[in-house]
C-alpha cells in the first residue's frame, strides 16, 4: 500500500432544507390553517479515528468530499428528513489544519476518537411554526441555513513507542525485522528505505511496544535535503529514540561526526525533538572492524552521559538487554525487576 502522509481536501457540510408554505385543503373544513412542515438538517462533517488505517491514501483520491442536504418540508406537517452526516476516517495521529492559516482544527491519536469540524445548516421552519393571535395564516417560510466549507491540510504524524534514527544504510530496516514481525527492504545501497515502517516488538509477559523506522537522514535534512525531512515529524511522538550507528565504514565515514550531523538535523527541525531521550545503539559488532573500533567510540559516549548498546541486527547479539532498556523507559522497569 502506497504511504501517503499529507493531503489537502475541500470538505462541505449539507445545506438546511427550506421550511414550507401549505395550508390545510380538506372537505368541510375551510379554514384549516397553515401546515407546513420545517426542513431538515444539512449533514456535518466528522472525522474519526480508525486504527486499521495507517495511510491517508483514500482522501488523495478523492479531495472533494460533500455531506448530505436537508430534505424540504412538506404540507400536513411533514418535516424534511436530515441531510446525511459525511463521517472521514484517519489514521491515528492525524492532524487537521486549515490549509489556508495553517490553524490547527484538530489532532486525532485515540482510536474511536470523532470530532465535529464542519456543522450542518439548520432547517427553516414552515409556516406552521408562525401563527399568532393577529396573523392566523402566515405565507412565509424560513430557507434553510447555509453549509460550511473548507480547504484542510491533512498529515499523518505516526504514533509509535519508538523511533529509529540513523544516516543510511546503518541498519535500521535489520534491526526492526530482526525484533517484530515489520519486512521493509533491506539492501545495501543508500536509502533503501524510502518511507516509514512500524513494527510491533514482542516483549515479555505479553507486553509489546511499536518502533518506526525512518528513512535514513543526511545533513541538511532540515533544509530539504535527501528523504529524511519529509518523515522528521514521525518521530515527534516516539517517547524514546534509538540512534543507530555503523562503525564498520571507519575510515571512511566518522561515526562521531554523523551522530553529531544528525542530532543538530533535529534541533534545525525542533528543538523538542532534540531533546528527547537517546539511546546510542551500535549496530553490527558482529563484525571485526567494529569490535576493534567499539571501546573508543562506547567511551566517547559515556563520556557525554549518553547510553550505548552494542548490538548485531544480523545474530541479535545484545538485543535482550536493549528491549530491557527501551521497557524501562516506557513502563519504569524491565520485566524482571516487575
Amino acid at each position: 500500500m502506497q504511504f501517503i502522509d499529507e493531503v489537502k481536501i475541500h470538505v462541505q457540510s449539507g445545506h438546511g432544507g427550506a421550511g414550507c408554505v401549505s395550508f390545510r385543503r380538506e372537505k368541510f373544513i375551510p379554514f384549516g390553517g397553515p401546515d407546513g412542515g420545517d426542513g431538515g438538517k444539512g449533514g456535518d462533517v466528522i472525522f474519526t479515528v480508525d486504527p486499521n488505517l495507517s495511510t491517508l491514501m483514500d482522501l488523495r483520491y478523492r479531495p472533494h468530499l460533500k455531506a448530505g442536504r436537508g430534505k424540504n418540508g412538506m404540507g400536513k406537517d411533514r418535516h424534511g428528513a436530515n441531510g446525511d452526516d459525511l463521517t472521514i476516517p484517519v489514521p491515528p495521529g492525524t492532524i487537521v489544519k486549515d490549509a489556508e492559516t495553517g490553524e490547527i482544527l484538530a489532532d486525532l491519536t485515540e482510536p474511536g476518537q470523532a470530532v465535529v469540524l464542519l456543522k450542518g445548516g439548520r432547517g427553516g421552519q414552515g409556516n406552521a411554526r408562525f401563527t399568532t393571535s393577529t396573523n392566523r395564516a402566515p405565507k412565509f417560510a424560513q430557507p434553510g441555513e447555509d453549509e460550511e466549507e473548507r480547504w484542510l491540510r491533512l498529515e499523518l504524524k505516526l504514533m509509535a513507542d519508538v523511533g529509529l534514527l540513523g544516516f543510511p544504510n546503518v541498519g535500521k530496516s535489520s534491526f526492526i525485522t530482526k525484533v517484530s514481525a515489520a519486512r521493509p527492504k533491506i539492501a545495501d545501497y543508500p536509502f533503501t528505505t524510502i518511507k516509514p515502517n512500524l513494527g510491533v516488538v514482542p516483549y515479555k509477559n505479553y507486553r509489546s511496544f511499536v518502533v518506526a523506522d525512518i528513512p535514513g537522514i543526511i545533513e541538511g535534512a532540515s533544509e530539504g535535503a535527501g528523504l529524511g525531512h519529509r518523515f522528521l515529524k514521525h518521530v515527534e511522538r516516539t517517547n524514546i529514540l534509538l540512534h543507530l550507528i555503523d562503525l564498520s565504514w571507519i575510515p571512511d565515514r566518522d561515526p562521531i561526526r554523523e551522530y553529531e550531523t544528525l542530532n543538530r538535523e533535529l534541533a534545525l527541525f525542533s528543538p523538542e525533538l532534540a531533546d528527547k531521550e537517546q539511546i546510542a545503539v551500535i549496530n553490527k559488532i558482529d563484525l571485526p572492524v567494529v569490535r576493534e573500533n567499539l571501546p573508543a567510540v562506547q567511551e566517547w559516549f559515556r563520556e557525554r552521559g549518553v547510553k550505548v548498546f552494542p548490538i548485531s541486527a544480523a545474530t541479535g547479539e545484545g538485543i535482550p538487554p536493549l528491549l530491557d532498556e527501551i521497557a524501562r523507559h516506557l513502563w519504569g522497569a524491565a520485566e524482571e525487576e516487575w
